[in-house]
């Protein structure tokens, strides 16, 4: 190919000179294209050809480039700089249009100015201080280079924004579920929610499907469940205290530890989705941390983990509680309730096991005013121990008709047992008044009212905080409207509050009139809840319950003083911690002023039974599951000496012998 085809793409702008003000040769006229011509004597051109000699012009031609002198070269070199600069500002066209006056930019050039009006040194100093003074790239904010170059006071990365095609935005949001359980767990922990009333909230306000919904409630109960265990791996596995990690990060690393050592889900899995929750959540700084410490959990196995915390452990207790994740004074408190009750110390590590498994929701139907047709057509089946009862494992209540109606409703086999055994008690006498003096929220009240409803019988429900007899009022509402009435008052002052609604008592009841039945279930510790309110265990102290013995004793005295004569009183409490149960029963009775029933007896009556082996109906709470036990009763010398029954006992239901809440029931008849 001849030079006369191989146009040169700079162009001179001043055909037949080298560029530097010396005549070129005059060797070539105008390309094909027309670009480039010039005449013998060296007449100047427009500026618009690309032709070229080779002579001197072309011997110097890399020179004339980099120095920009001389018109010739002016407009290439524009647009070569007019790209530098339009690539500097990050403009995505590689070239503009080159002006249209010529003439215009050969003047410039010759003074050094480029098209920006400046010159080398102006340009310089602008770009001195567009590197220290200018905003960093990004839009980080103002720079913080010093001399050196080096950047200080950038920005947290969670206060940077991120595009959401960037790869360290993709991993930033957890799936729907953990991100449930994050803020169930989170409400837990700062504002003392209880996780069986927040959960189901939860997952509707998410809208998890069936699947999410069951991955999400193992989830929080299994976190909750375990989290002394949990701690105790933690803390070989992070270089502080676990007192000073943050809640939040406790809360993810916990969730991330129940995956890797108690559920199916792949290591990998629990690992990605835990970080993705704290980034989410927390932040990328957390997220980091909670990554290096959940790989080091993953190297062992849960048995090689066990083995290793309890290696310190001082004594048996202390291994129990380790292994069991539940406090060391729980562990004892237990241990000696068992032996209060008439158990062998030895099912101890039994009761603490049944504590951590996940509880069957159990339903109850008002009695003449509910059916339990429409749950079994959802998969419940028959419950176990008590009529009218149904297991239920098949997800949300609130999809059920009936349960929105209110006239059936989730309560534990042991509350309506307890229940049932007041209603069923042996009475002489009248029959028509009947008294729930701690009500909230409301359960056994309803069951009671539905229960009276047969036989003729008011009830009156008395909550002390206004917001619980609230939720005993909703409870109630199924019922008859003359049947019951709601107070608002302290129990301690029942008759006092009594007289002051005497005109709205239902029909039956009288003003100033004494009670035939009253239920007391005293506010307690809820040591006999732990599986279905696991995070009390790690709420309450040995403190919680001495403060909590005198109000007990002052509730049941006045229970006593609102019963009648031959009236029959059930001492109830969800703890089977002796000093809530057997001592305060002994106390009352050293008192004279009631005798204690074969309360086991009556839990016997009110259970369902089977055919024993000559076709007799037997029990289900007979044999091994008897849950009666005679206490040890005293007199205080010179009270009045009263015939007692022929079989005294109380009775205490356990989590891992009847698969109920640790209820305790003690029916007590006014002397």
């Amino acid at each position: 190919m001849s030079n006369e085809k191989r146009p040169y793409k700079g162009g001179h702008g001043k055909p037949g000179h080298a560029g530097n003000g010396k005549p070129g040769n005059g060797k070539f006229g105008p390309d094909k294209f027309g670009r480039g011509g010039f005449n013998q004597a060296g007449d100047q051109g427009n500026g618009q050809g690309n032709g070229q000699g080779n002579g001197q012009g072309g011997a110097k031609r890399k020179r004339r480039r980099r120095s920009g002198s001389g018109n010739g070269s002016g407009a290439g070199e524009q647009n070569r700089q007019q790209k530098w600069d339009n690539n500097s500002r990050g403009d995505k066209k590689r070239f503009e249009p080159r002006g249209e006056n010529r003439h215009e930019n050969r003047a410039e050039s010759r003074t050094g100015r480029r098209f920006d009006g400046l010159t080398s040194v102006e340009r310089a100093a602008r770009r001195a201080k567009t590197e220290h003074d200018d905003t960093k790239r990004g839009g980080g904010g103002t720079s913080q280079r010093n001399k050196s170059g080096h950047e200080r006071n950038r920005r947290s990365m969670s206060a940077r924004e991120f595009s959401a095609a960037a790869p360290s935005a993709r991993s930033r949001t957890a799936d729907t579920a953990r991100a449930t359980v994050f803020d169930v767990l989170r409400s837990v922990a700062e504002s003392d929610a209880y996780a069986n009333l927040v959960l189901p909230k939860a997952i509707r306000s998410h809208r998890l499907d069936h699947r999410d919904a069951g991955f999400a409630t193992e989830l929080t109960y299994g976190t909750l469940r375990h989290q002394g265990t949990y701690d105790a791996i933690l803390s070989r596995c992070v270089d502080r205290p676990i007192e000073k990690v943050g809640t939040t990060t406790l809360i993810v690393l916990r969730m991330g530890v129940h995956q890797l050592l108690n559920m199916r889900v792949p290591a990998h899995a629990a690992l990605n989705q835990s970080v993705s929750l704290a980034r989410e959540k927390i932040g990328a700084g957390p997220a980091s941390f909670i990554n290096a410490v959940l790989r080091r959990v993953s190297e062992r196995t849960p048995e090689e983990w066990y083995e290793l915390i309890i290696e310190d452990a001082k004594d048996d207790t202390e291994r129990m509680a380790l292994l069991a994740s539940h406090p060391g004074w729980i562990v004892r408190s237990m241990r000696q309730a068992l032996v209060a009750h008439g158990r062998p110390a030895s099912e101890i590590e039994q009761l603490l096991e049944a504590d951590n498994l996940a509880p069957v929701v159990n339903l109850v139907a008002l009695p003449c005013l509910g059916s339990l047709d429409e749950a079994r057509e959802q998969g419940a089946v028959d419950g176990e121990l008590v009529e009218g009862s149904a297991l239920y494992a098949s997800g949300d209540l609130a999809r059920l008709e009936s349960v929105r109606e209110g006239t059936v409703r989730a309560q534990d086999a042991g509350s309506q047992l307890v229940a049932r055994a007041l209603a069923a008690a042996p009475l002489d006498g009248t029959d028509t008044a009947w008294l729930d003096l701690c009500a909230g929220p409301g359960g056994k009240a309803a069951l009671l009212g539905a229960l009276g409803i047969q036989r003729g019988a008011s009830l009156v429900a008395n909550e002390a905080a206004p917001h619980r007899a609230q939720l005993v009022e909703s409870s109630m509402r199924p019922l008859p409207e003359d049947s019951y009435m709601v107070l608002t008052g302290d129990g301690r002052q029942i008759r006092e509050t009594l007289r002051k609604n005497a005109s709205d008592l239902p029909g039956s009841i009288e003003p100033g009139q004494l009670f035939d039945r009253v239920m007391v279930d005293v506010p307690c510790s809820g040591l006999g809840a732990l599986r279905r309110r696991p995070e009390a265990r790690w709420r309450k102290s040995p403190r919680d319950i001495a403060e909590l013995l005198p109000l007990q004793r002052q509730l049941l005295d006045a229970a006593i003083e609102a019963t009648r004569p031959g009236g029959v009183i059930a001492y109830v409490t969800c703890s089977p911690h002796a000093a809530e149960t057997q001592n305060i029963v002994a106390e009352v009775l050293e008192s004279g002023a009631v005798s204690l029933l074969d309360s086991a007896a009556a839990l016997r009556e009110v259970a369902l039974h089977t055919e024993g082996a000559n076709g007799e109906p037997v029990s289900v709470l007979a044999g091994e599951k008897d849950p009666g036990h005679t206490p040890e009763i005293k007199v205080k010398k010179g009270a009045p000496v009263v015939k007692a029954s022929e079989n005294p006992t109380t009775a205490q239901l356990w989590p891992h012998v009847h698969g109920t809440d640790a209820m305790f029931l003690a029916l007590l008849r006014k002397n």
